[in-house]
């Protein structure tokens, strides 16, 4: 990225000053931790000046929204024209169950929905599975075939309406009764864009040993 000789020559020592003050602050007010970093564990550095970005390519490493590589957002205009999508994540016992609850929020103003999945669901077993017992619509709802998806799904206009699915690794099997869902309603898949996350790690057994995946066969 372009600066000026000027605006560097001026950014250096303009750091340096402020560095020294810095010194001087921590001596009565040191910092809370060693160490500042993203969820990525990428460090953050105390001050971001042009002599971090001047080798940057406007184009390959910045652009401009709703655009590669989307560092500022993913939609043209922003969130001027288009609001954050707003989702409960809800799912209780049965697809019907469910499904009266997502037109329940739908009704109060919920811009999208998310999916809550029981164990058995998310990590592969039929609701009918031995190691399925007890565990049957608590947590989330319980979706074992095709038709269960359709009734979730019942009423919900899938060109209008994102619905986020946390799924584990039967999420192959859920993106293709959404799939089925979608042309049994007419609805091509180039209208109806569902964000499926297979977060296999934070459901295991650290939450309910009784199905979790080491004892999957």
């Amino acid at each position: 990225m372009y600066f000026s000789d000027q605006t560097l020559e001026t950014s250096g020592p303009l750091t340096e000053m402020w560095l020294n003050e810095v010194q001087k602050a921590l001596k009565n007010n040191p910092d809370q931790k060693e160490r500042f970093s993203t969820v990525s564990d990428l460090e953050i550095k105390r001050l971001y000046t042009p002599e971090d970005i001047k080798l940057m390519d406007f184009a390959r490493d910045i652009g401009v929204p709703g655009e590669f590589p989307y560092l500022r957002g993913n939609q043209v205009t922003g969130y001027r024209g288009r609001t954050w999508t707003f989702r409960m994540f809800s799912g209780m016992g049965s697809a019907r169950d469910t499904n009266a609850r997502w037109h329940m929020l739908l009704r109060e103003g919920q811009t999208g929905l998310s999916t809550a999945f029981d164990f058995p669901t998310l990590m592969g077993y039929d609701s009918d599975s031995p190691r399925s017992l007890g565990e049957v619509g608590k947590c989330g709802v319980a979706i074992d075939t095709l038709e269960d998806f359709m009734t979730l799904m019942e009423g919900i206009p899938l060109d209008q309406v994102t619905t986020s699915m946390t799924i584990n690794p039967p999420a192959t099997a859920l993106w293709a009764m959404y799939c089925a869902v979608a042309d049994l309603k007419g609805v091509p898949l180039s209208r109806s864009a569902e964000p499926f996350k297979t977060t296999c790690s934070k459901n295991s057994s650290p939450k309910k040993p009784s199905c979790a995946r080491r004892n999957l066969p």
